[in-house]
């Protein structure tokens, strides 16, 4: 069945596409680490996000998503297979 694509899904894709990695915005990058099942506290300017069965913390600071930072999630969303849900 066809589904359209929510804005989600799009960061998604466009993160694991590797589509421009320096062009993700730091509050939509951490709306999907939530929707992904991320938990998250903010101490000073760091936004320290983590998850149950995930070893790696992710640690990023505002602004807009710097490209080493895009490419720490998509290593731990290949790593783990985390998926959008349906």
């Amino acid at each position: 069945m066809f589904r359209l694509m929510g804005k989600f899904d799009k960061l998604y894709e466009h993160i694991l596409m590797r589509h421009g990695d320096a062009n993700v915005s730091f509050e939509a990058l951490c709306r999907l680490l939530k929707r992904l099942g991320f938990e998250s506290r903010i101490r000073g300017d760091h936004h320290i996000f983590w998850m149950d069965g995930v070893d790696e913390i992710l640690n990023l600071q505002p602004v807009k998503a710097k490209a080493y930072q895009i490419k720490q999630v998509r290593t731990i969303i290949l790593k783990y297979k985390l998926n959008l849900g349906e």
